[in-house]
């Protein structure tokens, strides 16, 4: 063995040693970074679940409201059609007074377009109170649990990255325990090449603060 190669041996096991000492700090901050993110992301996640069925129940009772309205100008409505049917003018009209905002402007475009259609509720200017409301919280519910779902895989996907970067601590624990040179390389570089596909997992995904 010359000197050269005595020299260079201390020095190869030091760039070793620091190698697995870099990988493991490196890797606990990340461990610990991806366990904040999916714990970030599980609460955004219940939150969006949380206002996915709070719009569930508002378009519900939206929906309950738009009932009640069609059920009211539907016997309003039937009211004028027997007083038309036996002629009464005066009982139409005074029927027809009563209309809702909405049948009225309902009863206008039917009339208007020559009663065409099987009543003014069946066209598409009638539009009883809460049935917009409760589309639109309608879309509102499901774009949140929709949110919410993605959210989930967000914070499972950084808990698959806790796990795999979990692995790279063992193998790099491993390693720092070899006395074998080859054995505590081959560690150190299985830990490396699972730090790297972390790592370029890791980039892609988004971040919650």
């Amino acid at each position: 063995m010359t000197e050269e190669t005595a020299a260079r041996r201390p020095s190869a096991s030091r760039v070793t040693e620091i190698a697995i000492v870099l990988t493991l700090s490196i890797t606990a901050v990340l461990t610990a970074w991806c366990g904040f993110e999916a714990s970030k992301w599980g609460g955004e996640m219940s939150i969006a679940f949380s206002e996915a069925s709070s719009a569930r129940i508002q378009a519900s009772a939206a929906e309950s409201r738009a009932a009640a309205a069609r059920q009211y100008d539907l016997s309003i409505y039937t009211e004028w059609v027997r007083a038309t049917a036996e002629d009464d003018e005066a009982l139409a009209d005074y029927v027809e007074d009563r209309f809702s905002p909405e049948l009225a402007t309902a009863f206008a475009a039917w009339d208007a377009a020559g009663r065409a259609e099987n009543g003014p509720l069946v066209v598409a200017e009638y539009v009883p109170p809460g049935s917009a409301e409760a589309e639109s919280l309608s879309a509102r519910a499901d774009e949140r649990f929709a949110d919410a779902l993605e959210n989930n895989q967000r914070g499972d996907n950084y808990s698959l990255l806790t796990v795999l970067f979990a692995l790279v601590l063992f193998f790099a624990a491993l390693s720092q325990a070899q006395r074998v040179v080859w054995r505590q390389r081959t560690f150190l570089a299985s830990a490396l090449v699972l730090a790297a596909i972390g790592l370029a997992w890791l980039a892609t995904f988004p971040i919650k603060i």
